[in-house]
């Protein structure tokens, strides 16, 4: 009924050649759920944070990197200083400066936050002059060009920034970028209204702003089927993040176009080590050893994308550890492991230790493809011998469930990001419960994270550490990696897509391409 009425309505509003200034963007399960776009203090943020923020540089999909407020940049020969310089004339959407002033005051912004590791190898920033600003390091980072093009370095305007405080990103959110905030409902929508004075886009968009559309709306919707019906009947313009199993309808559909790009996520099952019976590192590696990854891609993702057997994507270097390391099905292992561990069968095919039945939780966040992977890890744990309970719970509380800590044993997650500090991220002790859904707390591999994030002096450097780290947190099975999908966005006739997707996803430079067809 609601699709059959947005559909009279977008007749309507096309008649009168309205609707061409105004597109519906859907964000399905991966997305929904950040609860502010404050990008210094955020966990977790969307894609309408790139359109409403701009950040120093941005990274295009071969990794390498363009300005965006930056023009140019230049690192010493011993990575102790990095020279930045600004572009002119960038003013903030309620019209104050951006300068190096800004740029002074914002690195100290992330002390004691989340996010503080991004600039934790600054020492001070220097105002040069109004357009350079100089960062002295504490010791060389070869990374630091990746974290400021991270999302979550996208730049604040500071007296709002420090006017608003905690209701900073959720009441108002003031950048530079080309669009600004008009309206946000955590968890449902995101309304968007042009910054007609835009002209700083980055090199990896064609259009140098303003943009196309007047007003953009970012529509929360974790049912994949209701993101397709609202597509098919023209309450909504464009999927951001198409489901791979969803695929197979959306290209059926001669009405909707479909785009697909590689990927930068990785699906995997954290297992909590700090609850029974995943203290006991058998347990775990039994557990991930279960996962039929390739059942998996076949079965839910029809062969589109690939296996994972790492917690990171494969084109990264740092994901070409050894073979032993590695996680992939094996059934037999899986089984000889519960039976060394006096993990027997019971009657039900369940196995037993000490009276106790080989019982877990297993947690899934709403939206078609997680309910539908939890529901066939359920059957690869079951053929083992270990009952999964599944349960299934909102997007947007699901983390500060993960924060209680002890609630969970399993669940379903995935993640998007193309530096492996990713593994610091999700596996550091002071990151317990989230993001440390694996709980995992092992001196060993902290001081590899140590190593890998703070003593690496070069590039080359920083990827040797950071295999060994990851190599080590493999073979802890503190998770069973499991699938790494493509990215797939799906379109109705209202909108013209890019001929190309720069970045590393269809994020603020491609978005700020897309056109009215009319």
């Amino acid at each position: 009924m609601r699709g059959v009425f947005l559909a009279c309505a977008f007749g309507a509003l096309a008649a009168s050649g309205a609707v061409a200034q105004e597109a519906t963007f859907v964000m399905t399960a991966r997305l929904v759920g950040a609860p502010t776009y404050n990008p210094i203090k955020a966990t977790k943020l969307n894609t309408a944070t790139t359109l409403i923020y701009d950040r120093l540089v941005v990274q295009d999909a071969d990794q390498s990197f363009h300005g965006q407020l930056a023009t140019s940049w230049e690192s010493s020969p011993d990575g102790m200083t990095w020279t930045f310089k600004l572009k002119p004339g960038v003013k903030f959407h309620n019209g104050e400066p951006f300068n190096a002033k800004t740029i002074e005051w914002w690195v100290p912004q992330f002390k004691g936050t989340e996010n503080a590791f991004t600039v934790a190898a600054i020492e001070r920033v220097e105002v040069v002059d109004d357009l350079t600003v100089r960062f002295h390091m504490k010791n060389p980072d070869p990374n630091l060009l990746f974290n400021l093009a991270s999302s979550f370095m996208a730049i604040p305007e500071p007296k709002s920034f420090e006017a608003l405080g905690d209701k900073f990103g959720v009441t108002e959110a003031i950048g530079t970028g080309p669009y600004k905030l008009q309206q946000f409902t955590v968890g449902q929508q995101t309304v968007l209204v042009r910054n007609d004075d835009y002209a700083g886009a980055s090199g990896l968009s064609k259009n140098q702003g303003p943009a196309k559309f007047k007003k953009l709306t970012f529509r929360e919707i974790p049912e994949e089927s209701t993101a397709y019906l609202e597509l098919k009947t023209g309450g909504a313009d464009l999927i951001v993040n198409v489901p791979t199993d969803f695929l197979p309808r959306m290209q059926a559909d001669k009405a909707i176009k479909v785009v697909t790009i590689p990927g930068t996520e990785v699906v995997y099952l954290p297992i909590n080590t700090s609850v029974e019976p995943f203290t006991d590192a058998k347990v775990r590696e039994a557990t991930a050893f279960a996962i039929n990854q390739k059942e998996i891609m076949a079965s839910l993702y029809g062969g589109l994308g690939a296996v994972a057997d790492t917690f990171l994507i494969s084109s990264l270097k740092e994901a070409q550890v050894d073979p032993k390391f590695k996680i992939a099905f094996d059934a037999e292992r899986s089984k000889a492991l519960f039976e060394a561990d006096g993990w027997k069968p019971g009657p039900d095919g369940i196995r037993v230790k000490d009276g106790k039945r080989l019982a877990v939780k297993l947690w899934a966040q709403n939206g078609t493809e997680f309910k539908r992977l939890a529901e066939v890890i359920q059957a690869q744990l079951k053929a083992v011998g270990m009952q999964a309970d599944i349960s299934i719970i909102d997007a947007g509380s699901i983390n500060a469930q993960y924060r209680k800590k002890t609630e969970h044993q399993l669940a379903v997650r995935s993640y998007l990001w193309t530096n492996a500090d990713i593994i610091e991220w999700f596996f550091s002790a002071k990151r317990l419960g989230y993001p440390n859904v694996s709980m995992l707390n092992d001196p060993e591999a902290e001081r590899l994270n140590d190593i890998a994030m703070n003593k690496s002096k070069s590039w080359d450097e920083r990827v040797a550490n950071f295999k060994k780290y990851h190599e080590y947190v493999l073979s802890q099975y503190a998770f069973a990696p499991i699938y790494q999908p493509v990215q797939s966005f799906a379109y109705g006739r209202k909108i013209v897509m890019p001929e190309t997707i720069r970045g590393v996803g269809l994020y603020g430079p491609s978005m700020l391409d897309i056109a009215p067809a009319n």
